[in-house]
């Protein structure tokens, strides 16, 4: 078989498994396709025999099918689905064929769902109406009022948030939903959302986090109530954030991911004891988990299954109850998307550079197999590889260190080759391998390209005091780990002067930081970036927690360093050739970011720079936005960087000025 290049258009072949769900015997998966004809996507629900047979499709939308459950008995499976214009729980029963039909009518549109126990019913988190004008106050009898204009008032933090907007119409709450009848009964009630939840094992209560009331809502904590609604109490109140309580089999203990202080990222694993309200985290601070709703307990409720994050890769691993001993499970030089335990064995997904997405089964006694072929087209493509690296870099601190990266190139490939360096977001996150958000990587590497994927300080699952080092430091300690593992690369014939350097979000910073500071590199392209870290404290939907946390000064926002460490302050001073990219409804790190960069280095100099709005698209733009958006953006980046990088260097006194620059404003 002939093999061909990766594309671009490649990402309209690609299937993506997003969630999975299982029994012993047989796992339910979401898995999303583009729709190209309407520039969007469809979500279907398969089937997948755990036994080797061929996966089968369950659901056939229309619209979008999502969050699958498989009832306590595993006769039938309840999910989510627009296919009625708004999204509303289902119901398929296996036996005897036929389609999902909608089960009853909530408020407002359906988030996650859970079982009860028995099976009887389900727990279902739903969008309730309200109007922001009563400001918390209960309806007691009113409707929310219709307007010719919708003001959008602002009485509480955050009012609104990346990918949904203005969010003050509408409070989350919590159903239960009669798996026969499809009635309904509320069973929260109040100024807060339910984010997620779970019922107890022997049915008499439901456990859940829900933001807190007043005036600041971005802090969450642990409550629970009785199956009826009554008798709500707080179990928590230590935490910034708490996520995705999940109860032991025996009801003695609920699990759960949180952190401590407003704005980090890192999140620990902890127990509550249900009977004395005593919790415990497992594990020292380092054990951080990679996804909080990928945490599962054994059944024999002795220990717990998860996800962990770990030196930029993901393991599934044990942790037991009694004394926190760990226990890897399933590892290697990869990442997980989606997990389920099915009895003794688990079932997961890969995310790699070399792999597309596919459900994958490692059975109790090890080994791995794969068990659907979603995207058989990636074997007709050149393999692309992607090898960890170790790097000797300053360590912001006068002394060196090791830290590592992905480096990806086409099977076969050597150097010296033009390389992008692709800066992660964050900080505190890692490079990640998917696919649907970087795509151009593989198109880039079979064009002759090398990608370079660091994980320098302030990445996360490298233990806390690398992660946290890096606060009140943004550019100046990783610009130089950067810098030191590209000239290595150079060093040992990997890339040559073909130099570019690129990144969304926190990658978006430290690459317009770059410019700023250095002309190393011959070609930029800064996505949705904090460029100016004053402005984004107040016009993001985090920054007025998370600036002040990541600038270290915590409760206080210091603008004066966060002016120091802006981008702004030394964009003017970029000769590299720059393209901004950015989603115009972007919450995150909104459109005045980029503007803001663009303008100021338009006004400044002669070097060659472009703004990209994508209109409608959120901070997500990159891996989920429209189709058309995302096949456009990859085109322009790849376009961007290899029409620029053959470039030579910018005139001796431009680059000069741009090195005495940098050279004068770091510290020491």
């Amino acid at each position: 078989m002939s093999q061909k290049p990766f594309t671009i258009e490649d990402l309209y072949l690609h299937q993506k498994v997003t969630e999975l769900d299982a029994t012993p015997h047989m796992a339910a998966c979401t898995v999303r396709s583009v729709d190209r004809e309407k520039d969007g996507y469809l979500t279907c629900i398969w089937g997948v025999p755990l036994d080797g047979r061929a996966p089968y499709q369950l659901t056939r939308g229309p619209g979008l099918d999502s969050s699958p459950r498989w009832s306590p008995d595993g006769g039938r499976l309840a999910f989510v689905s627009t296919r009625g214009g708004t999204a509303a729980v289902h119901l398929l029963r296996l036996e005897g064929g036929g389609d999902a039909a909608p089960l009853g009518q909530l408020p407002g549109a359906a988030g996650d769902l859970r079982w009860a126990a028995d099976g009887k019913s389900l727990l279902v988190s739903a969008a309730v109406p309200v109007d922001p004008d009563w400001r918390g106050e209960r309806a007691n009898g009113r409707k929310p009022k219709q307007r010719k204009v919708q003001p959008q008032l602002a009485w509480k933090l955050p009012y609104k948030s990346d990918g949904m907007g203005y969010m003050l119409t509408r409070e989350i709450h919590l159903f239960q939903l009669d798996a026969a009848s499809g009635e309904h009964t509320q069973i929260t009630d109040g100024p807060f959302d339910v984010l997620a939840f779970c019922p107890s094992p022997n049915g008499r209560h439901v456990a859940y986090n829900r933001t807190r009331e007043g005036r600041f809502a971005h802090r969450s904590d642990l409550w629970v109530c009785d199956a009826d609604g009554s008798g709500a109490r707080q179990l928590t109140r230590e935490f910034a954030t708490v996520m995705s309580p999940v109860w032991s089999p025996d009801g003695l203990w609920l699990a759960f991911s949180a952190t401590r202080e407003e704005g980090d990222a890192q999140t620990n694993l902890y127990l509550l004891e249900f009977a004395s309200g005593r919790v415990q985290r497992l594990g020292d601070a380092d054990l951080q988990v990679s996804d909080p709703e990928s945490v599962h307990w054994a059944d024999d409720s002795r220990s717990l299954l998860f996800a962990r994050q770990h030196r930029g890769r993901h393991q599934i691993v044990r942790t037991a109850v009694a004394d926190s001993s760990l226990q890897v499970l399933v590892a290697g030089n990869r990442q997980i998307g989606a997990f389920a335990p099915a009895g003794e064995a688990m079932l997961y997904t890969i995310d790699h550079p070399s792999q597309p997405s596919e459900v994958h089964l490692c059975p109790a006694d090890g080994g791995e197999r794969q068990l659907s072929d979603f995207n058989p087209w990636w074997n007709e493509r050149l393999p692309i590889l992607a090898e960890t690296w170790e790097f000797q870099v300053p360590d912001g601190r006068g002394g060196t260190e090791t830290i590592e990266g992905w480096l990806l190139r086409a099977e076969g490939r050597t150097g010296p080759l033009p390389l992008l360096n692709d800066v992660h977001g964050g900080p505190a996150a890692y490079a990640l391998l998917d696919f649907d958000t970087n795509v151009y990587w593989q198109v880039l590497c079979a064009q002759g390209w090398a990608v370079l994927a660091l994980n320098a300080v302030g990445s996360a699952s490298y233990g806390r005091e690398f992660c946290d080092r890096l606060a009140g430091h943004w550019g100046e300690y990783d610009l130089p780990q950067h810098l030191a593992a590209v000239q290595q690369l150079r060093d040992e014939g990997v890339c040559d002067a073909r130099l570019a350097i690129c990144g969304k979000s926190y990658g978006g910073y430290l690459s317009a930081w770059t410019i700023g500071n250095t002309a190393e590199f011959r070609a930029a392209v800064v996505m949705a970036p904090v460029g100016n870290i004053e402005t984004h404290y107040g016009t993001s939907d985090g920054g007025y927690y998370a600036d002040p946390y990541y600038m270290g000064s915590k409760d206080r926002f210091d603008r004066q360093l966060a002016a120091k460490l802006s981008p702004m302050a030394h964009v003017e001073k970029a000769t590299t050739p720059t393209l901004f990219m950015q989603g115009a409804n972007d919450e995150r790190c909104p459109k005045c970011q980029s503007e803001e960069l663009f303008v100021s280095l338009m006004r400044a100099r002669s070097t060659p720079a472009e703004l990209v709005l994508y209109p409608g698209e959120d901070h997500h733009f990159l891996g989920e936005g429209a189709p058309s958006v995302r096949q456009d953006a990859a085109e322009r980046i790849v376009d961007w960087i290899t029409r620029h990088v053959q470039r030579t260097s910018p005139p001796p006194q431009a680059g000069q000025a741009a090195r005495s620059s940098a050279k004068a404003d770091q510290p020491g």
